[in-house]
């Protein structure tokens, strides 16, 4: 059996046998190869001569956003990147058929979104965003329905509905779900993204005008529509001028609407709690299928969810976290 060796130091350093790999990693790290599981902010960074195992579609969606990843590998021996169903393009990794770990992991389908994979493994390295009870989410057709009955009810007043949610994730999500809305528009952050996920194959429909180009040619005048934007406090100045100026209704997606909390902070009239990561009970059913020996759990209630894991009979460890405030990389 190999020996094997885990911790987290700006990242979670995998040590098996003589392989050393680096998983989600803020920084660059000397001779070492790197894991990036998906292109949010908070997983990329400027490399110029490490090995970085990632996806295409991770790869080209990270050189969008100005982060160029300038040595990408899609295949390393015994290891095997797995469909984490977190947003288009992200991983997991399996490694040697022994360690799983999830990255940033979502287990129920949404859109184009297919539900992450779940292989048995010895050790099983899980992200516990979510790890605490009291974060469990209505299912994705009760949310999606809810946003619906919001945006007809809306619509019969003549008020334009601001979709809000990250540009890459859930904007993509949101533009594939609620594009039977006529007019769509996009703001323009979440259009590079959308454009670029269509360059590697996504179909997300025609793409929509931009909210600046509809701005131009007056057709915001023309209410009510809907428009797909980043996640914005009420109080910014573009989300102010828009209620002030349209009268427009706004609606965020986040599993952390689950507490009445965000709704205030945000200051938005509604918050539906859809996330692109495990709610408590999707977790607990990973570990379930995954059916592993030792758990490590990291990020957000990682503490919480280990000390729930092992009252059930788990050997489960949290390790700690350096990534993100509370609402980042939703």
């Amino acid at each position: 059996m190999k020996q094997i060796f885990i911790r987290a130091s700006d990242g979670i350093r995998v040590e098996y046998g003589d392989l050393r790999l680096v998983l989600d990693p803020s920084r660059a790290m000397e001779d070492e190869l790197i894991f990036v599981s998906h292109a949010h902010y908070d997983h990329l960074f400027e490399a110029e001569h490490q090995r970085i195992l990632a996806s295409k579609e991770t790869a080209s969606l990270a050189a969008a956003r100005g982060r160029v990843i300038r040595n990408p590998v899609s295949e390393v021996k015994g290891l095997a990147m797995l469909n984490s169903g977190h947003i288009f393009g992200s991983r997991s990794l399996l490694i040697f058929d022994e360690i799983y770990y999830t990255g940033d992991f979502s287990l129920r389908s949404r859109a184009f979104l297919k539900q992450g994979e779940t292989p048995r493994c010895r050790i099983l390295i899980i992200e516990s965003t979510y790890g605490k009870e009291s974060y469990r989410f209505p299912s994705t057709e009760e949310i999606v329905d809810r946003a619906h009955r919001i945006i007809s009810e809306q619509f019969s007043y003549g008020r334009p509905v601001i979709l809000m949610g990250y540009p890459l994730g859930k904007a993509q999500v949101l533009t594939s779900l609620f594009s039977a809305w006529k007019p769509l528009y996009q703001h323009g952050s979440v259009a590079k993204i959308n454009s670029t996920c269509a360059e590697l194959g996504l179909d997300l429909g025609e793409a929509p005008q931009t909210y600046q180009e509809a701005q131009e040619k007056g057709l915001l005048e023309k209410k009510p529509w809907v428009l797909i934007s980043p996640m914005l406090s009420g109080r910014s100045a573009f989300i102010s001028n828009l209620k002030r100026k349209y009268g427009a209704v706004t609606v965020a997606f986040s599993g952390w609407a689950v507490d009445p909390s965000f709704k205030h902070a945000m200051n938005v009239d509604y918050a539906l709690p859809m996330s692109d990561h495990c709610d408590f009970s999707e977790l607990k059913e990973v570990v379930l299928r995954c059916s592993p020996e030792v758990i490590y759990t990291f990020h957000g209630f990682a503490a919480e969810f280990a000390e729930h894991l092992r009252k059930e009979g788990f050997d489960a460890r949290p390790l700690p976290s350096t990534r993100g405030g509370r609402y980042a990389d939703e």
